[in-house]
């Protein structure tokens, strides 16, 4: 993905929040104490603590937030998948961190110094400014220790990924067969064999419906469920309860301006033409005639800029979004790049800026004027922040004893939910795979519900953490056993599915049949084809993969054609190819940029393949009841 921000001085620019990035390193160490929280995971015998854990969840909401404007919607983030791949990511940031230091990598001093220096939001007049520099850390809650313990890591990291980053090499010959492969284009025509017309024909013997049915005993069985009760502790809940006085709110307020307004913020489109800094000037001039060409294009046609961007950015991440970088303030993209989007009118085309990436033909789309909102506006907020903050670091103490209460009353959840002052819930039937209601579908609180002593002794779980500072306690109410059903039970189950098999086979053998008759030369009247369509690999028209790898495989040295597949609906698939598309010859500055992708794309297996291989080296555990 394609960003304007310097190399190096990204790595700081991720931790300061100034830039949205997809990437892993959230920091080695968390800014905030574990609190005696605990850990969710251990890598090679370091920990992530949960508090890190939280704090990197928080990140990512934020980013996501900032990512999406008005279409965020924070309930998409509340699921295992996405809790999951952010433990996952500082996983992989502390295998890399192990593997850089196994092999030797150091960040200089020197290094270190430069690198924050450099830093444009650290700088005043075009130097260094020490006071700003502290300011702005402390404005993040960061010390300047912890930043540059972070940053140093994020160096050290990047080092290790510099093999595959820096140095893809994709050869020519390959690129231009892939780009041939991507554009040549084949017509073809289709006759599918559908299933259903065999159904009729097909009647499952006895012996194979009582087959089918002992090989396939378990799949029938009905699962054991449950209703149950249960109780819901969260750091939510508990805060609900809470009391904030006006003078709290208004001191808060009046402390923590910084917190409430929001700088001047730019949403841009761009359109890139790459070309490196040290390209040689015939190739910055055929860079530059393009770029020039492009532009022309998009002033004659403004509303087209999107579809412009689309078809010629060279920068993949922005591209397939019309060229929109989003909302972003100062201090985010280079500087030239910056200058001219905060000069512009909204709607205004730029001419033609460089950078360090290339060129670009910028169009600025929206403004979002500096705001300071007045307290009103702001009061319920930091109501809620002030009450949060008055439980959290009581409420490691309140979760142990709601653990205790539901534990030592063991027979009831009444008695906890009074304390607590919960209301003690109800669920329909559930089972071990349930993923409804969603309080109740973590997996360990699942297993615990139909555990031996739950169900045998008719007792409260356990206290279990099914979320970050969410804790939940169940109880049986009602149970019934996993029932094998008989074979008269679900006969009728069964006879569907084998008359679906055997009229699969049967349309695959009229297909290949019919396949061999049109390869032999025959002309049959009873297969009618569809309209003409081209199709590619990059285009293939709503075509299968296995059926689209068949199509391009067959030697068309004379038309037309003949070939066939089974689709993933069971059809058979009847293919005519009547002509071949070749694409026109491709040019160096084509080339050039599809190579380019191409080892974007070969870069990222390569370091996915590489953190798949270390995680297999290293010991990694992940504490039960983590998210």
């Amino acid at each position: 993905m394609f960003d304007l921000v310097n190399r190096k001085k990204r790595i700081v620019q991720v931790i300061l929040g100034l830039a949205v990035l997809p990437f892993m390193f959230w920091g080695v160490e968390s800014y905030r104490s574990d609190g005696g929280e605990g850990y969710v995971a251990i890598v090679e015998g370091e920990e992530i603590s949960r508090r890190e854990y939280e704090q990197a969840l928080r990140d990512h909401h934020e980013r996501m937030r900032a990512m999406l404007g008005a279409n965020f919607d924070s309930a998409m983030l509340d699921n295992f998948e996405v809790r999951n791949s952010v433990l996952e990511r500082l996983i992989q940031q502390r295998l890399l961190h192990q593997e850089a230091v196994k092999n030797g990598f150091v960040v200089l001093d020197s290094q270190l110094i430069k690198t924050i220096q450099d830093v444009q939001a650290f700088q005043k007049n075009n130097k260094f400014s020490k006071q700003q520099y502290e300011e702005l850390l402390r404005n993040q809650g960061l010390t300047p220790a912890v930043f540059e313990s972070r940053v140093r890591q994020e160096l050290l990291l990047q080092q290790l990924l510099d093999g595959y980053s820096e140095y893809a090499i994709t050869p020519r010959t390959t690129a231009e067969k892939v780009h041939y492969l991507s554009q040549v284009r084949r017509e073809i025509s289709q006759s599918k064999i559908a299933p259903n017309q065999f159904l009729s024909q097909v009647v499952p013997e006895a012996e194979d419906i009582s087959a089918y049915y002992e090989q396939h005993k378990t799949d029938f069985d009905l699962p054991e469920r449950a209703k149950v009760e249960y109780l819901v502790l969260s750091l939510d809940k508990v805060a609900k309860n809470e009391t904030v006085s006006d003078e709290a709110i208004d001191t808060y307020f009046s402390e923590h301006q910084s917190e409430f307004g929001q700088s001047e913020e730019r949403k841009a489109s761009h359109i890139l033409i790459s070309v490196s800094a040290d390209a040689s000037e015939e190739e910055k001039q055929i860079a530059r005639n393009n770029a020039e060409k492009i532009l022309e294009q998009v002033i004659q046609s403004p509303d087209q800029f999107a579809e412009v961007a689309k078809e010629h950015s060279d920068d993949p991440g922005s591209a397939m979004r019309g060229g929109d970088l989003g909302f972003f303030s100062r201090g985010v993209m280079v500087k030239s790049f910056e200058d001219k989007i905060f000069s512009m009118q909204p709607d205004e085309i730029s001419d033609i800026v460089e950078t360090d990436f290339g060129l670009h033909i910028i169009k600025l789309t929206a403004i979002k004027e500096e705001r300071h909102p007045e307290l009103e506006d702001v009061r319920e907020q930091i109501e809620n922040k002030l009450k949060l903050e008055m439980v959290e670091s009581v409420f490691g103490e309140i979760a142990e004893d709601f653990s205790n209460a539901v534990y030592e009353q063991g027979e009831s959840l009444q008695a906890a939910a009074e304390k607590f002052e919960l209301t003690v819930e109800k669920s329909d039937w559930i089972t071990r795979g349930s993923v409804e209601p969603d309080i109740l579908s973590n997996e360990n609180l699942l297993a615990s519900i139909f555990s031996d002593d739950v169900i045998s002794n008719n007792r409260n779980t356990e206290a279990i953490e099914v979320n970050p500072d969410t804790f939940v306690s169940a109880r049986i109410s009602e149970y019934m056993p996993a029932t094998a059903q008989p074979l008269t039970a679900v006969k009728d189950e069964i006879v569907e599915i084998l008359k679906k098999k055997m009229a699969e086979s049967m349309a695959a053998a009229e297909g290949q049949a019919k396949l061999a008759r049109l390869q032999a030369g025959e002309v049959l009247d009873d297969v009618t084809w569809s309209d003409d369509q081209l199709i590619s690999y990059m285009q293939p028209e709503g075509l299968d993969h296995e059926t689209l790898r068949t199509i391009f495989r067959a030697e068309t040295d004379e038309l037309p054609v003949y070939t066939g597949a089974v689709n993933p609906e069971g059809e058979f698939n009847l293919i005519r190819i009547s002509k071949v598309i070749e694409p026109e010859p491709v040019d160096k500055v084509t080339l050039e940029k599809f190579t380019k992708q191409l080892q974007q794309m070969i870069t990222q297996e390569e370091i996915s393949s590489y953190l798949a291989a270390i995680r297999q080296q290293y010991d990694v555990k992940i504490k039960q009841n983590s998210f």
